[in-house]
């Protein structure tokens, strides 16, 4: 098994989080560093940062072979890390009793929803730009929102050396805006709005795709529905 995918399966992070340990030097197998394409055999110890790594065995029932799926209504303050050793990490905030990591991210300073699963799996085919999974945000700033500023956000921004793709923005009050974007690229609303002279004072992310915040409270999460699965990755046919 390709070591990325052993570390993922055993519930420490996603394949995409994994490839970067490997290439961080952070992986060794029996003792030795390696990099992405490494293969894990039977009775090989797989580490990563000197901490042994150990495959899951889950019972042979349907119930412990189900893979875990979660819509979270994230806080302020809750950070977007499987790293324990981080205070607010968002996998002790949720203490679920099996192993989860989370879709993607959310800024610590932001609030909303964020999905959280037990699938490796899935991870990259959720993240991945060109499958276009759009996000929606409502977004407070400090100065009133215009129409230029609006056309501005929508036609893209330059950030991190590149333009954002072109997206959504409508006003929808005289200090905030919503906005749906199809990218993730780090701190991107507040690096946009920032462009334009405006800073960010509350973020929240309401839509995933067909998966929407509705009533959770900040701090509640609940299962995702086997339709909001389906119509999240509507060619998968197993999860």
């Amino acid at each position: 098994m390709r070591v990325n995918k052993y570390i993922s399966e055993a519930g420490l992070c996603s394949r995409r989080k994994a490839d970067e340990l490997l290439l961080a030097g952070r992986v060794t197998i029996n003792g030795e560093a390696v990099t992405t394409g490494a293969k894990a055999l039977e009775g090989d110890e797989v580490r990563v940062d000197g901490e042994i790594v150990r495959a899951r065995i889950l019972a042979a029932t349907p119930a412990a072979k189900k893979a875990v799926y979660i819509a979270l209504n994230k806080p302020v303050g809750i950070t977007c890390t499987t790293d324990q050793s981080v205070d607010g990490n968002i996998v002790d905030f949720v203490d679920h009793p099996q192993r989860i990591f989370p879709v993607g991210r959310l800024d610590k300073d932001s609030e909303g929803l964020i999905l959280l699963t037990s699938n490796g799996d899935i991870v990259n085919e959720i993240l991945r730009a060109e499958n276009r999974h759009e996000k929606e945000y409502l977004v407070a700033v400090n100065k009133a929102v215009t129409d230029e500023f609006l056309a501005g956000m929508s036609r893209g921004v330059r950030i991190h050396g590149q333009t954002t793709q072109r997206c959504r923005v409508r006003r929808i009050a005289r200090f905030g805006f919503g906005i749906v974007l199809t990218q993730g690229l780090n701190r991107q609303i507040r690096l946009m709005a920032a462009a334009f002279g405006y800073r960010v004072t509350q973020l929240r992310r309401v839509r995933i795709d067909n998966i929407r915040l509705g009533h959770l409270k900040p701090g509640q999460w609940r299962k995702l529905t086997d339709v909001e699965l389906k119509g999240l990755l509507p060619n998968r046919t197993q999860w």
